[in-house]
């Protein structure tokens, strides 16, 4: 017995060597493998995606990304609302769906911002000597809204080629805004001077509020 297992071992034992050899080396290979794996989702984990803006739609023009916003530069002090609609087997139907949804966005603003003004008129009308009926400010604000959307026009179109989605943006002036109050007859005269007065100085204020 003990003959044939020296027998045994001579004849392979340099194989069973060579097979432990093999197997060291592809433990060690394994071990360097997983080594370098891991050092790269850690270096993958610690670098930053950077995106162009809030959207992130890389090709899409500024306005796209930025979406609906009111802002003050160089054009002047600016109502912008972007929408945006789905593909519905209709292009012209798409865009005009576009369209309508941010004009929609731009009457949002403007409510959101002409809150702002009725409420500062109120704390400064009961703090002067004027008077002021909370809810007949309220009325004509809504009717300041109304009346200035007609000066709501739509200055861009973009279509995403991956997604095909429509985006759209449109603008109101700020200056078309008070040039429509000023030719409001019944709306009430203390209100209108407020709005003309410190009307873009609210809008100022709103407009870094947004950044």
């Amino acid at each position: 017995m003990a003959f044939i297992t020296a027998h045994w071992l001579d004849a392979c034992g340099p194989k069973i060597k060579t097979w432990e050899n093999l197997m060291s080396k592809l433990a060690a290979f394994t071990k360097l493998l997983f080594f370098a794996l891991l050092v790269s989702v850690f270096a993958a984990c610690s670098s930053t995606t950077k995106v162009e803006s809030n959207l992130g739609i890389s090709g899409a023009p500024d306005w796209v990304n930025e979406g609906t916003n009111i802002l003050n530069n160089k054009d002047g002090r600016l109502f912008h609302g972007v929408g945006s609609a789905s593909p519905m087997g209709d292009p012209a139907l798409q865009r005009s769906v576009s369209e309508d949804r941010a004009r929609a966005e731009v009457a949002r603003i403007l409510s959101s911002y002409l809150d702002v003004v009725s409420s500062d008129y109120l704390a400064a009308a009961k703090s002067g000597e004027s008077t002021a009926n909370e809810e007949s400010v309220s009325r004509q604000i809504k009717n300041i809204s109304k009346v200035n959307l007609t000066g709501v026009r739509i200055i861009g179109n973009w279509r995403d080629p991956k997604t095909n989605i429509v985006y759209s943006i449109a603008e109101l002036d700020m200056n078309h805004v008070k040039s429509t109050l000023a030719g409001v007859q019944d709306m009430n005269t203390d209100l209108k001077r407020y709005i003309e007065s410190s009307g873009d100085n609210i809008f100022d204020r709103v407009a870094k509020e947004k950044k």
